[in-house]
């Protein structure tokens, strides 16, 4: 024979993609949320992102080198985390804690455990949780257009506050009426205060249909999450109503960008959809019952540590093997 087989472990069946076209699609599908934040929010926001994205790339090179291991930033995935990171931030945020943030993120999020594929939690919330601990008041400053002022959740649950403590006031009464929130348009272009690239919802839909086109990412876990915090925003009956509370915060960001993540969500479709579930369930007790407005990257992060023990109970049954 003149030809012969090669030998080698799976996958034997090789797909067009691979990481780095992966992380190029990722990237291009948050352009648009990028663009919005700068339009809105302010040329410090493009700062923050070219802090974010070359710190995280940075941090990996040097790294990698002086651990001998084979650099891999071509990959794009330190660029990936360094956006989401920045996404994550408010425009006003010093440029140094946005470089700790970076940090923080590569080194000892995800190459402390082994690089990509080895974090046991999203890189970039994981830092952004560090960064909210450590500067707090710097983390909740919103400006919009140079302006100062609350984002909507943050609005949200003042009003919620307000009200149980006057509730028989006109004014209280006044306060809890939606028609005093932001307007529906304003929170789907995004022109609200907020973090850089989660105050645009009309580009975050785009940049999740874009991927989900693209089979990028699977429908289940941004669909899930998303409905599960509708429905439970009505049960609580939070003021602003369902699509408010899907529209305004990091949800749409959470649920396209990071919960989505390959490495720290679920492998098999059920555990997806438990996965999902349990972000909106945790993300709408945190924004209904906790002091802190916001809860989808909480949420997430809670939910990463889950994946393993859900993995484990929804690996699909091996055919013909009898049930246990």
């Amino acid at each position: 024979m003149t030809e012969r087989f090669a030998v080698g472990s799976s996958p034997h069946i090789h797909a067009p993609l691979d990481t780095q076209k992966i992380m190029a699609w990722v990237l291009a599908s948050l352009l648009p949320a990028g663009a919005a934040g700068v339009w809105f929010l302010g040329g410090s926001s493009l700062a923050v992102i070219a802090t974010c994205v070359t710190v995280c790339v940075g941090s990996e090179f040097l790294w990698q080198r002086l651990a001998g291991q084979r650099v891999t930033v071509s990959d794009l995935s330190a660029a990936v985390t360094g956006l989401l990171l920045a996404y994550n931030l408010p425009p006003t945020i010093p440029l140094w804690m946005a470089a700790c943030g970076s940090v923080f993120a590569i080194v000892l999020v995800k190459q402390f455990f082994g690089g990509l594929g080895g974090n046991i939690v999203n890189p970039a919330l994981a830092a952004r949780a560090m960064m909210l601990i450590s500067w707090p008041v710097a983390m909740t400053t919103w400006t919009v257009q140079g302006v100062s002022g609350a984002t909507p959740l943050a609005f949200l649950k003042g009003m919620g506050a307000a009200a149980a403590v006057s509730q028989a006031t006109s004014a209280a009464t006044q306060a809890t009426s939606p028609s005093v929130l932001q307007s529906f348009w304003n929170i789907f272009i995004g022109n609200v205060g907020g973090c850089i690239g989660e105050t645009s919802a009309a580009a975050l839909l785009l940049g999740g249909a874009v991927l989900i086109w693209r089979g990028i990412i699977s429908w289940r876990i941004p669909v899930v999450y998303i409905a599960t915090v509708a429905v439970l925003s009505l049960a609580f009956g939070r003021a602003g109503g369902p699509l408010y509370e899907v529209l305004v915060g990091g949800l749409m960001l959470g649920a396209f960008f990071m919960a989505t993540d390959y490495t720290t969500s679920p492998m098999t479709a059920r555990g997806q959809f438990v996965f999902a579930a349990g972000c909106g369930l945790l993300t709408a007790l945190i924004r209904t019952f906790g002091s802190y407005p916001e809860g989808v990257s909480y949420s997430i992060l809670i939910m990463n540590l889950t994946v393993p023990l859900i993995d484990r109970l929804t690996v699909p049954r091996i055919l013909g093997e009898a049930r246990r």
